[in-house]
């Protein structure tokens, strides 16, 4: 409960806070409260995962907190929203990007994702997220467009080519992370209502996919094709979230896709729009190959499993099929 309410704290406090030091001390309090969860299991794997969060997170706050002193010694300002001082406007950035996971700063989030369980993983994957970008939307027509979109256009690339040739599934939802959070960041300064939409709708889709896999208890994409027998419709629905998290119309991950690529041709931003365009496509091949692993092959199995999908679930489905709604036939 005290974890879990000090996450709560923490991502309030960032969410309130106008001043930098609150907002920083925000982020600190967050940072410290995962680190019990994911350290929870006492394995080496998530050992070392919490240990490499923790540098992480730690180089990342005491960067922003360098940022944020320096925009307070040139311009006497403490606010949020009166970072006039470029210098520390690139470096908040950088240092955000750091904290989120974006290429080229991506390299300790599929590490770290891949030593969790489930649960923690979706944390990371989606309520970690939120307090950065909410400094971030409030910080969005001070900073450096240009810095921004290569952020951007790299954590697209770096997200469609990573997931390529990954067989755990966590690593696969880290690289659709940094490539659905390079859609966002692309869109900041042009059009911020873009990337919270995108922000909401990705979380309903990894939220979806996390317990879709809790479900079905696997974390390799070869021990996720017993599913269809396990649980038919399940597997259905975890099919159309697959494609939806890809971007494919009519299903609601194509919506911010479409929308962003509008405004990016309006700003004359036709390569950068181009290239994020050929790379979802790259993600949707990984994701095609997680669907056809889901729904289309048959696993295997000496044993009779024809009647073992008949078997109650014990996993709370309100939030799933709410979720899974929501990312599906939005």
């Amino acid at each position: 409960t005290i974890i879990i309410s000090s996450m709560g704290l923490g991502t309030t406090l960032t969410f309130i806070g106008s001043h930098w030091l609150l907002v920083w001390m925000g982020l600190e309090i967050n940072t410290l409260a995962i680190i019990p969860l994911m350290i929870r299991q006492h394995h080496p794997r998530a050992v070392e995962a919490t240990t490499k969060y923790f540098i992480t997170q730690a180089t990342a706050s005491a960067l922003l907190l360098f940022a944020s002193v320096t925009n307070a010694w040139t311009s006497g300002e403490w606010s949020l929203i009166e970072m006039l001082n470029p210098t520390s406007a690139t470096l908040a950035t950088t240092a955000l990007a750091l904290k989120i996971g974006l290429a080229p700063l991506h390299f300790w989030l599929p590490e770290v994702l891949q030593g969790l369980d489930l649960t923690t993983g979706l944390i990371l994957a989606t309520w970690q997220k939120l307090a950065p970008f909410a400094i971030l939307l409030q910080l969005s027509p001070l900073l450096n467009s240009n810095l921004l979109l290569l952020f951007g256009v790299t954590s697209t690339i770096v997200g469609g080519w990573g997931g390529l040739n990954q067989t755990q599934l966590r690593k696969i939802l880290a690289y659709s992370s940094i490539a659905n959070l390079g859609w966002m960041i692309t869109i900041l300064h042009y059009s911020p209502n873009l990337t919270l939409l995108n922000l909401i709708l990705y979380m309903f889709m990894t939220l979806t996919t996390f317990l879709l896999f809790k479900t079905f208890n696997s974390t390799k994409i070869n021990s996720i094709s017993s599913s269809s027998l396990k649980s038919p419709l399940m597997s259905v629905i975890a099919l159309m979230t697959l494609l939806s998290l890809g971007g494919l119309p009519p299903l609601s991950g194509f919506m911010p896709k479409w929308l962003i690529l509008q405004e990016l041709t309006k700003q004359s931003l036709i390569i950068p729009a181009t290239i994020m365009a050929l790379m979802a496509l790259l993600s949707l091949f990984f994701y095609l190959r997680l669907c056809y692993a889901t729904t289309l092959t048959k696993a295997p199995s000496p044993i009779n499993m024809a009647s073992t999908w008949r078997t109650k679930s014990h996993q709370p489905t309100l939030i799933l099929l709410t979720s899974a709604s929501i990312s599906i036939l939005l």
